[in-house]
């Protein structure tokens, strides 16, 4: 899948909308598609990120959202074959969207609040809290919503963080500060100095300025010459870890919101632009933030106090944390590249947590019956077998989802001492004859190969299994004209199956 962005960053607008569109690309890079971004004007730094990620990068000269910009981006996704056009930005309103649809461009419009007059795109994501349906109410009738933080849009080094769980401190001492991309109001000093101000013993602070942020320089002589210790940090690429180290965040209310959210970090958040303002209430009303009046009324001194009630507090930290987690789970980006792929199912990778569906699942009838042991597995057998091939590295596990997020099946791949990679799955009753199983031998033998150096991956099915055969056939997997003596001796009346990489 080719993927072409429309997005800008600038000092204004911040780099929100850049960023996000890059959590997108990097989930169509890692189902094996391809992503290229235009941009109104140039930022070494946010285009040293973006082709750092795999991401090709081109600049127009032309006013944003003008006509002649519609006719670039339309001439470069034709150029690209571009499968989708993905647009980000409160200045791409309803024109410039029929200018892209009416030459056929299957277009997607991420949004915010509902900045368009009318919306012309295939699909329109809010990945908000205050997303609801009646602002969109001028729309296409074959426009597509795609609304809520299930579909909050984390870049890839938020991805290995899903299975962590914050410990809440008895006393928290440590404060991350990040106020957007840009800051333009340069509410960062604002808050340096609350920081300066409290009453908290060993307090150390990490605060982030992002790309487009124009008071880099007096930020960094704010935070020299005092005795607490307060870190000014550029152009990060390590959030995750920055909020797990952290306490407790000071952060705007626009995407960052969404990654405390899943990193359950307890927050308090300040709304820097009118759009955030909804956000910042809804989630206090959750009680999942703490809100900070916006940053016209900002006031140090009370703050600072506001700052000592939380940090001092564990009980009120927990709940914020528990709250806000739930929030926001790290699969919105998957979401949306199954949407934009119609694909069937997405890919996760197996946790303790399933051990008990993929007991149930193996001790199935049609299950046992389809395989080469057909014996009933005891609960103890297997807790032993789930805990060894969850800690071992010659295997893989995904556990595949439907659009509803409901767990269909488990796709296994073993490589053994003769680096030889076997594949099996096994499809929740349900789920059987809904083609499922070729959509999942598909998806994860393409990402198994892709991201190895096996040279094939075989699959033994029983002979009188059709239905397993004619799915790993579908998927792309071939038939060895070998007798079954020789494919293994372990299987003697199997089928042998194989793929090869071809990606290398």
């Amino acid at each position: 899948m080719q993927v072409l962005f429309r997005a800008d960053a600038s000092t204004q607008i911040g780099t929100g909308h850049v960023m996000r569109c890059l959590a997108l690309a990097q989930a169509c890079l890692a189902e094996g598609g391809q992503a290229h971004f235009l941009m109104g004007c140039e930022g070494a730094t946010l285009a040293q990120r973006l082709t750092g990620e795999g991401v090709a990068v081109s600049y127009g000269s032309v006013p944003w959202a003008s006509e002649a910009d519609a006719q670039n981006t339309i001439a470069l996704a034709k150029d690209l074959q571009a499968d989708w056009v993905i647009v980000d930005g409160y200045h791409f309103g309803a024109e410039y969207q029929k200018w892209l649809k009416d030459v056929g461009t299957k277009l997607l419009v991420l949004d915010d609040y509902g900045h368009a007059t009318h919306y012309w795109a295939d699909i329109v994501l809010n990945q908000n809290i205050t997303a609801e349906e009646e602002i969109y109410a001028n729309r296409e009738s074959y426009t597509k919503l795609l609304l809520g933080t299930r579909y909050a849009l984390l870049r890839e080094e938020f991805w290995p963080w899903r299975s962590w769980k914050r410990q809440i401190t008895p006393i928290a001492s440590k404060v991350l500060v990040t106020l957007g991309g840009s800051d333009p109001s340069n509410i960062t000093l604002a808050v340096i100095q609350a920081l300066q101000k409290a009453e908290i013993a060993e307090l150390e602070a990490v605060v982030v300025a992002g790309a487009s942020n124009p008071h880099c320089s007096e930020l960094a002589q704010a935070v020299k010459g005092w005795e607490k210790s307060i870190t000014l940090k550029q152009n990060v690429t390590n959030m995750p870890e920055l909020m797990a180290w952290a306490d407790l965040a000071i952060t705007a209310g626009g995407s960052t919101c969404w990654e405390t959210a899943f990193m359950g970090l307890p927050s308090m958040a300040i709304p820097l632009v009118e759009n955030q303002t909804a956000i910042v209430k809804t989630l206090s009303s959750l009680d999942a933030v703490v809100s900070i009046s916006s940053h016209e009324a900002f006031e140090i001194n009370s703050f600072a106090h506001c700052l000592e009630k939380y940090l001092k507090q564990q009980e009120l930290r927990s709940s914020l944390s528990k709250k806000f987690s739930n929030l926001v789970d790290g699969y919105g980006s998957e979401r949306l590249a199954m949407v934009l792929q119609e694909s069937l199912i997405r890919l996760r990778p197996v946790n303790e947590e399933d051990c008990s569906l993929l007991w149930h699942w193996a001790n199935d009838p049609v299950t046992r019956a389809s395989s080469f042991s057909s014996e009933l597995i005891s609960w103890h057998e297997h807790i032993q077998w789930f805990n060894a091939k969850i800690k071992s590295e010659s295997c893989t596990m995904y556990i595949a989802l439907n659009n509803r997020d409901q767990p269909v099946g488990l796709i296994r791949c073993e490589v053994d001492a003769k680096n030889e990679a076997v594949v099996s799955i096994n499809i929740a009753s349900q789920y059987r004859g809904m083609g499922y199983a070729s959509s999942i031998i598909e998806k994860s033998s393409s990402k198994m190969l892709r991201n190895s150096k096996l040279h094939q991956l075989n699959a033994y099915v029983k002979q009188d299994n059709l239905a397993s055969i004619k799915a790993f056939l579908k998927a792309g997997f071939k038939q060895t004209d070998k007798p079954s003596s020789e494919t293994s001796n372990s299987k003697p009346s199997a089928i042998h199956l194989i793929k090869q990489n071809h990606y290398f």
